[in-house]
């Protein structure tokens, strides 16, 4: 979740991958085809995207990336798989702020180590949260939402699509910056948390775009914020969360990168985020996911490796101060 070293990065990605040639090490890679794992079901944002830049690195590279779906264990499953295979760079993982991060600190009992187990190639794509609130809340801005929780402690209830996961986190780290009490209500997804907040039962939310935009623009909730550091493009009229509410440094996007076993050769890593970077750059790929607000995004494996090492201290915190207890 870190948009604005994202955005800070990628310029100097992109000229460097623009520049780079194939590596020696590199060459008569791949002579068959490259599986990348997804740790969820078909059809989601992150299955759906994959599958896109999948399709343009099998026209660079000339063979087949396949998808393969592994969800479950809070992506714990998908990971383990990868982290146990070859080192070879023909299996990859679209790794995210839960699996690289978020389940560090959340899981008791994890199968692989973000830092050990995994050679990060290139950051992939990332979606902001929006601030939702039933109409109802008698808010119109973050300040006055703030105001409002803090003259009625605990009467305020935010969503999420479960415990410890990135969504649940955003509404945590709000509640720990602005020093609000707010009562935090699970559920099982997307759909029936919004279903409740669009009913009243629930007073606000911080979910993603694809699922959130279009209930606002259905009049059914109101839109606040947005979380990332810079504004959004598919939102650009809503103000980040640091403007709105005084709130400096609040930052929580949903960020997802490829990474491949550890070992895996420098030359194939290297090669892998130069064509990742080449896809992400198709100005028609960006523009089919940009209304749902995911932006493609490339880093080097080094920019990726510290965006990992800085996220995972930082969830940390949010977790601990919210006395979220490992699973």
């Amino acid at each position: 979740m870190r948009g604005a070293r994202i955005n800070g990065l990628r310029a100097l990605a992109f000229a460097a991958c623009a520049l780079a040639l194939p590596l020696a090490g590199a060459q008569g890679y791949p002579n068959r085809a490259v599986k990348i794992v997804v740790p969820y079901p078909p059809g989601g944002i992150g299955d759906t995207v994959t599958r896109a830049v999948a399709q343009g690195m099998a026209l660079q590279m000339g063979q087949p990336f396949v998808i393969e779906n592994k969800p479950g264990a809070s992506q714990m499953i998908g990971a383990e798989l990868v982290a146990k295979a070859p080192a070879d760079g023909y299996t990859l993982f679209l790794g995210s702020v839960t699996s690289l991060a978020i389940n560090v600190n959340s899981q008791k009992k994890m199968s692989y180590d973000p830092a050990r187990d995994f050679a990060p190639v290139s950051m992939a794509f990332f979606s902001p949260l929006y601030l939702v609130v039933n109409p109802a809340v008698p808010a119109a801005t973050v300040r006055e939402l703030i105001a409002l929780a803090r003259a009625q402690p605990g009467k305020l209830s935010f969503a999420s699509i479960g415990q410890g996961g990135s969504i649940h986190l955003a509404g945590e780290l709000f509640r720990s910056m602005a020093g609000l009490d707010m009562t935090h209500v699970p559920y099982k997804g997307s759909a029936p948390a919004l279903t409740d907040v669009i009913g009243g039962q629930v007073s606000l939310m911080f979910d993603a775009g694809v699922s959130a935009l279009p209930q606002v623009r259905a009049g059914k909730l109101r839109a606040l914020a947005v979380t990332s550091a810079k504004r959004s493009s598919s939102a650009p009229e809503l103000p980040t969360m640091a403007e709105a509410g005084d709130l400096p440094g609040y930052e929580a996007t949903i960020w997802f990168g490829w990474v491949a076993p550890a070992g895996t050769p420098r030359e194939i890593v290297a090669r892998l985020s130069t064509e990742f970077a080449r896809v992400s750059r198709q100005a028609a790929l960006r523009e089919r996911f940009a209304p749902q607000g995911v932006e493609l995004v490339a880093t080097t494996p080094e920019e990726f490796a510290e965006i990992i090492k800085t996220e995972i201290p930082k969830w940390g915190k949010v977790l601990r101060d919210a006395n979220v207890a490992p699973e």
